[in-house]
């Protein structure tokens, strides 16, 4: 039986929009502020970053390390963590990066055999997150959200 991969939806859709609005972007708007003391190029690297997590553990899969239920990180302590670094890129460069992990992650996720997708569903723990668009959409939106003011 063949698994779900409808995940891989939601997340292309999300992919296009991010390529679409980093495209429409200046620089200027990659520099605008955003809450909590980021920027718009920030919570792009931000985004970026946790595709970036996302990689490790497909790679790791992929080398035959077995799932092993997801173990969740005090989110705002690596967040608040990772900041300095993610506003410290150039804006343009914090944009492009965000794109080619999000690609990357994306071409993982949907390169995963059956076998593997039924794996880590089966790990008994926090899923793994195979929808990269989740965390994306909750963030593009608050950009476009910034952008419109």
């Amino acid at each position: 039986m063949s698994e779900d991969r409808g995940h891989d939806v939601e997340t292309d859709a999300e992919r296009e929009r991010l390529r679409s609005l980093i495209a429409r972007m200046s620089d200027t708007d990659l520099s605008r502020p955003m809450p909590a003391g980021w920027t718009i190029a920030g919570v792009l690297a931000h985004i970026g970053f946790w595709d970036a997590r996302a990689i490790y553990w497909l790679d790791k899969w992929a080398g035959g390390v077995a799932p092993t239920p997801y173990e969740p990180e005090n989110t705002e302590a690596v967040n608040e963590s990772a900041k300095p670094l993610c506003l410290a890129l150039p804006a343009r460069d914090a944009a492009k990066l965000s794109l080619r992990l999000a690609e990357e992650a994306d071409g993982k996720v949907k390169a995963l055999s059956d076998a593997m997708l039924a794996k880590i569903r089966s790990t008994g723990g926090p899923p793994f997150n195979l929808s990269r668009a989740i965390h994306r959409k909750e963030h593009l939106d608050e950009i476009e959200t910034v952008l419109a003011t």
